[in-house]
């Protein structure tokens, strides 16, 4: 497992505490940076993406209340809203290939999340990419 994927657990994770905890994000990622197991390259990747993910977790949320048609914010899973919003941040910073970022979001929602999350997780990306991404 490459530093990248294992960044993105951590920030995945990070953004998981942040929301579900009682802790704020300042204290869930210096408790994750803490205690995390991960190779210092995977933190300094996982912390940037955890604390831009945060930043812009708004406009992340207009994404996923857009393309998760029939859903709102409040029933999905925060396991999986937690995926979607690293995966809307990156896909949107433009910085990392789309197949990867949503490949690698399936892959989180496979490990973390409920069985058909994957699939969820992979349509609503999917939609995205689709129409906002892929040159036709």
């Amino acid at each position: 497992m490459g530093f990248r994927h294992s960044g993105r657990k951590f920030a995945m994770q990070v953004l998981y505490q942040a929301i579900n905890g009682s802790a704020s994000f300042e204290d869930s990622l210096e408790s994750y940076l803490n205690e995390s197991h991960f190779d210092q390259k995977a933190l300094d990747f996982g912390r940037v993406l955890a604390i831009n993910s945060w930043e812009n977790k708004e406009d992340s949320d207009a994404l996923i209340s857009q393309y998760a048609i029939g859903w709102t914010l409040d029933r999905i899973s925060l396991v999986d809203l937690s995926i979607l919003r690293l995966a809307f941040y990156e896909l949107t910073s433009k910085e990392t290939p789309f197949n990867v970022v949503v490949d690698e979001a399936v892959e989180l929602s496979k490990e973390f999340s409920a069985e058909e999350s994957s699939r969820f997780v992979n349509g609503i990306l999917g939609k995205y990419v689709k129409e906002c991404l892929q040159e036709s």
